[in-house]
């Protein structure tokens, strides 16, 4: 590593394959069995969190500290480099050829930039997914760099909110762990290559309009055969032009709210492109918009032993480095919580909870809200409900959750639910301390 390649890593920040340490503790032996267990990384001591350099120094007592640590995992890993890099001390590890490994304390893997302990079942699916080739890290021989779009790397660090320190998509790749010298992986070609389906025509998307509840007469399609983001960027396009907005005026304030949240929307997209399978031929992720649904579809079964149900509580991931350029990006939510986020999001508003059905694709059903006529009553009393909440929350800052329900004459659970969808439209916002209670006022 040069001393630019580990500026471009301070720059980019912690991720799947990076951690910083502002100093050694033998606590790093969980990010030792966390990359070999997942897709290798390097891990930065004398850096803080936020990218700055405080130094730590690679002495010979450190370095036989660092290499009896990793002795100690079961099976022993080996340090692949260790090396002193200006004022940092990188400690380089291979992905592990006996997954899974574990240390002193546990069962460890990366999940975008965090080391996250494996529960029981998480455990038995890395069992099942060691020593299997993952498409995305495989190599592309017939990709050469003039392939890959020096403006569609450009996009990624401006969404990711980092300076490119002028570095070729090369170092940049690199850094991302999508190259190797000059192999480029195919996750790095599906993320930026100037015609992605010229190496994999079936990794495109396509969006249907029908018309009706049935899958028979098209209204509107596109077919978007390009880069993973702007796959991600089109399909939220066409859901905002076919799907239904409302405006709300709450005091001085206009809400444009979709009929669906945008933020499930945001995520079911970027679950399926995270967790495709692209190596399933004769495909396409879909985007299905119906009158009383929205389907996202994606190619890929879950793991095996995986339901619907069980997904909602494990974090499994199919295609590890997209998802971490999504998060990176801030498209999906880390820690795999996205289902979960789906859910509540989708209650707040009244909606039923996303349903999940599995098989050789997976399928994510939104249901859309009702058209006016026989349920308007009912939106029409919850809207004024959320209404009067806020009012009060207005009237009297800092009145407290029981107090609202006694006023409204309504349950907590319901006031709980109100308070969502005006938090969800940032027209209140918790102050004070969340452990004490702490309360809601108008921003």
């Amino acid at each position: 590593m040069t001393p630019e390649e580990l500026k471009l890593l301070l720059a980019e920040g912690e991720g799947l394959s990076v951690e910083f340490k502002e100093k050694y503790t033998p606590k790093i032996d969980r990010d030792l069995v966390a990359f070999a267990n997942t897709k290798g990384g390097r891990i930065l001591l004398g850096v803080k969190d936020d990218g700055r350099v405080v130094g730590e120094k690679l002495t010979n007592r450190l370095k036989a500290e660092i290499q009896a640590l990793s002795r100690q995992c079961e099976p022993p890993l080996d340090i692949h480099q260790l090396t002193q890099i200006g004022d940092v001390v990188v400690i380089d590890v291979l992905p592990g050829e006996e997954k899974p490994y574990s240390c002193a304390s546990g069962y460890f893997r990366r999940m975008d930039a965090v080391t996250q302990k494996m529960n029981r079942k998480e455990l038995g699916l890395h069992f099942q997914a060691a020593g299997k080739d993952s498409f995305e890290d495989r190599f592309d021989a017939a990709v050469t760099w003039k392939q890959i779009s020096t403006k569609k790397v450009a996009a990624f660090f401006q969404e990711a909110g980092v300076r490119r320190l002028g570095a070729p998509p090369s170092t940049v790749l690199a850094s991302l762990n999508l190259a190797d010298g000059d192999r480029i992986r195919n996750a790095g070609i599906l993320l930026f290559g100037r015609d992605p389906q010229r190496a994999f025509p079936q990794c495109q998307a396509t969006f249907v309009v029908f018309k009706g509840k049935e899958r028979r007469d098209v209204f509107d399609r596109k077919d978007v055969k390009d880069d993973l983001l702007t796959q991600f960027n089109e399909a939220l396009f066409f859901l905002q032009k076919h799907l239904n907005t409302r405006s709300e005026i709450h005091g001085t304030r206009r809400f444009d709210l979709m009929e669906i949240p945008v933020e499930v929307l945001r995520e079911a997209v970027a679950n399926a492109i995270v967790h495709r399978d692209y190596g399933f031929r004769g495909t396409s992720l879909m985007v299905e918009i119906y009158d009383d649904r929205v389907e996202i579809v994606n190619p890929g079964r879950v793991p095996d032993g995986m339901t619907a149900e069980t997904l909602m509580g494990v974090s499994i991931r199919r295609n590890e480095k997209i998802a971490d350029i999504f998060a990176r990006m801030q498209k999906v939510e880390r820690l795999g919580s996205g289902l979960r986020r789906m859910r509540d999001h989708m209650r707040a508003v009244d909606l039923p909870a996303p349903k999940i059905k599995t098989g050789p694709f997976f399928r994510i059903k939104l249901q859309r809200p009702p058209h006016p006529g026989g349920s308007e009553g009912i939106n029409e009393g919850i809207n004024e409900g959320i209404n009067g909440l806020l009012s009060l929350i207005v009237q009297k800052p800092g009145i407290r959750t029981p107090q609202l329900a006694r006023a409204l004459t309504t349950s907590p659970k319901n006031i709980e639910r109100w308070l969502a969808q005006l938090k969800m439209r940032r027209a209140i916002v918790h102050k004070g301390s969340r452990r004490t209670g702490g309360y809601w006022a108008v921003p």
